[in-house]
């Protein structure tokens, strides 16, 4: 898998996958190099998503309206 791949093409491919496992044509062999390939995608796919959650910061108004920052998880 190429490090350079983004979110959006790691998803397009895992659901090209399923759809493959799921067909249930496909050879047993052909199937676990799917299933595989298909995990390193889900992986791929949540350390991205959990890079893309350390970056946001949410936003809160206080109650004298001054606006601070406060990180994703703590809200």
């Amino acid at each position: 898998m190429n490090k350079d791949m983004k979110f959006e093409e790691a998803i397009a491919k895992l659901d090209e996958i399923v759809r493959a496992l799921e067909d249930g044509d496909t050879p047993l062999d052909r199937a676990l190099e799917l299933y595989e390939e298909g995990i390193a995608l889900v992986r791929f796919c949540t350390d991205k998503l959990d890079s893309a959650e350390q970056r946001i910061n949410i936003l809160i108004k206080g109650q004298n309206g001054e606006i601070t920052e406060k990180p994703f998880g703590d809200a």
